[in-house]
């Protein structure tokens, strides 16, 4: 029965050091998880890793094609953050699906743009030419905004970011409007006079904003204020140690360069 006892009291004790002798909770707890878009999250954060990895954080990026999954995952705390999404979105996500994310860091914004289609030039925009836009609410009132500040059409006072089609009040050109999924409307490029598309959408499709667009959002436009791209958390861990270095790095000069040095103007660090 002592030995019985004996060769417990080792087994616990050898068990114990495998798990606090060797470090391995300690190095675990440097480990930071984020869900990201492809284009231009998850390169940027890749920026990151260099960075964070010399004050000894391991980052690790998990990329996904939709915006779902990446609320999900932190609100679960499969995942530690994500990046990919901005506040107007994440307000909306909360309120529908119940869950409990904030932001905790604003990195950048992707103005939307007006790119050639079958014409180049706006003055060429004669009655009946199509304009392809994107259909869902945010977006959308983002695209026309951007024509109204380009001359193009007028909007009724005050309806701002929730603007549809339906509140145009002056289209001197007759300008007619293809409503898409915002994924989709690159793909018409060479079947209307123009398309307006926003960044990731732009930089997927191969299109510069700083070469390419006739017209693009500026630094100081409401929209760019509004529709800056966040990290976020689950309320609760907004002081992670690791969130905060995470951020920090995301709003450095040296990230602030990459960005600037690699998107062409698709991409813009936010300044506060």
């Amino acid at each position: 029965m002592k030995k019985r006892l004996l060769a417990s009291v080792l087994a616990g004790v050898l068990a114990l050091g495998v798990l606090t002798g060797c470090g391995s909770s300690s190095k675990e707890d440097k480990v930071i998880t984020v869900a990201a878009s492809p284009t231009p999250h998850a390169e940027i954060l890749e920026a990151a890793k260099d960075i964070l990895a010399k004050d000894g954080w391991t980052l690790e990026i998990k990329e996904f094609e939709d915006y779902v999954i990446p609320n999900e995952v932190v609100e679960s705390g499969e995942i530690d953050a994500n990046y990919f999404q901005h506040v107007p979105y994440l307000d909306s996500f909360n309120e529908e699906k119940g869950t409990h994310l904030v932001s905790v860091g604003k990195i950048h914004y992707e103005p939307f743009g007006i790119y050639p289609g079958t014409k180049s030039s706006l003055d060429e925009l004669t009655e009946g030419d199509v304009i392809a836009i994107p259909n869902d609410t945010t977006n959308e009132a983002r695209a026309l905004l951007l024509l109204q500040d380009n001359g193009l059409l007028t909007l009724k006072d005050g309806v701002g970011l929730e603007a549809t089609v339906n509140d145009i009040v002056d289209n001197p050109k007759g300008i007619q409007f293809q409503e898409l999924e915002a994924a989709q409307v690159s793909r018409v490029v060479g079947e209307v006079a123009f398309v307006v598309l926003n960044g990731n959408y732009a930089l997927e499709a191969g299109y510069s904003v700083g070469k390419d667009s006739i017209a693009y959002e500026k630094s100081d436009s409401e929209a760019a204020k509004t529709y800056v791209n966040i990290v976020a958390v689950k309320e609760g861990n907004e002081n992670n140690e690791g969130i905060k270095a995470l951020v920090d790095v995301l709003k450095s000069d040296e990230i602030k360069k990459f960005i600037n040095d690699t998107y062409d103007g698709a991409v813009v660090p936010f300044e506060e």
